[in-house]
């Protein structure tokens, strides 16, 4: 890997969503010079998520936490923002496993796994998600628990929360529903400058 060009690499993740039985999953290619940020938006565009919450990441074996600094300098010791972080500072064969948190309020946590390092394939655009299942459960709906309350009551026409649950969504959700080729991924360079400059 220390001889591959770093424009050259993609590194490939399996990203999956804890606490939510069945499995909701993702598996992932990135470019070989992306920042922690960088896989921040990379996950919240394969998830499905809407990137209204703040976040962070953490590394098996690791003290270091790695996401966007707080305005009040209330960060741990070992905090160091996203942006400034590359990869492969920290993922390797020897150091796969990283744990990325999205809104500290629901608390949803992602296994993020470093499946390996491999050639840029000629003409094809990365970041790409190649596979996974199972759509995103949707913002604010209360983390695992809440999100299993929100599919018992949606499936069942007789739950005093049914009618209120599916006008909150929209009318209808599929949590089966996913496909990779639907995935659109942003520039993170971009939505860093709409985040923090308006």
């Amino acid at each position: 890997m220390a001889n591959m060009n770093r424009r050259d690499t993609v590194f490939q993740f399996k990203i999956e969503l804890l606490g939510v039985e069945p499995q909701i999953w993702r598996r992932i290619q990135v470019p070989g010079d992306y920042t922690f940020w960088d896989l921040h938006v990379a996950i919240q565009d394969a998830m499905g998520w809407l990137d209204y919450h703040l976040h962070s990441f953490g590394i098996v074996g690791s003290s270091v936490t790695i996401g966007i600094p707080d305005p009040d300098g209330d960060d741990p010791a070992d905090f160091r923002p996203g942006w400034e972080v590359e990869l492969r500072e920290f993922f390797s064969h020897f150091s796969p496993l990283g744990l990325y948190e999205y809104d500290f309020g629901d608390s949803w946590l992602h296994e993020v796994c470093f499946e390996g390092a491999y050639e840029a394939e000629a003409g094809v655009v990365y970041p790409r998600c190649l596979d996974g299942a199972r759509r995103c459960p949707p913002e604010d709906c209360g983390g695992a628990s809440g999100y299993e309350e929100f599919l018992r009551a949606i499936n069942d026409p007789t739950d005093p929360e049914h009618d209120a649950f599916l006008e909150w969504i929209g009318g209808a959700f599929g949590p089966e529903k996913f496909d990779p080729s639907k995935v659109r991924f942003d520039d993170p360079g971009e939505r860093r400058r709409i985040a923090f400059h308006g």
